[in-house]
């Protein structure tokens, strides 16, 4: 279980370091040329707001799948080892449920809108798709195409989540 965990850690890291990358990178092309130009790119402005979700739901599950996540353990502390592994290991089975649940919440809030542009990135969306005649891509310039980063993230937390469970129960198994 340990080499699946750390498979899914550097998954999850990989992903949320290239989502903050990304939107560093775009804030920084877009400030200066919007200095040096007097003119921004035009999905400069919405493209980090998007990129920044799906950052932070990798992130989420990075965090609850190193056990590094915010913990209130007032409670718990004065539990004695064995109620605190069972504590634990339920309250993974809860955040399992709760990924479970977020991510049928944001297939039905994505799916919902699927037709609804993103101002600031349809343009572009639809000048890529016709400069590269590939019509598919027009998805890009959707709002349920970036709005369906709740339903990863609820995938996310879910496998985290799993993972953290079987691991508890092993390491209940090994004291």
């Amino acid at each position: 279980m340990r080499v699946i965990s750390r498979f899914t850690q550097r998954i999850w890291a990989f992903g949320a370091g290239l989502s903050i990358a990304l939107v560093f990178a775009i804030i920084l092309v877009n400030s200066v040329r919007r200095y040096t130009t007097g003119h921004s790119l035009a999905w400069g402005e919405e493209m980090p707001i998007y990129l920044t979700i799906y950052g932070v739901m990798f992130g989420i599950g990075l965090a609850y799948l190193q056990d590094r996540h915010i913990r209130f353990s007032i409670v718990t502390d004065i539990l004695t080892d064995q109620w605190r592994r069972w504590t634990f290991a339920a309250m993974d089975l809860v955040t399992l449920a709760t990924g479970i649940g977020l991510t049928l919440s944001g297939i039905a809030f994505a799916s919902r809108r699927p037709q609804i542009e993103a101002s600031g990135l349809i343009g572009t969306a639809k000048e890529l798709a016709q400069s590269l005649d590939m019509a598919w891509l027009e998805w890009l310039g959707r709002v349920g195409t970036w709005q369906a980063a709740i339903a990863c993230g609820g995938i996310i937390l879910a496998i985290s989540a799993a993972i953290r469970f079987i691991e508890r129960i092993q390491e209940k198994g090994d004291a």
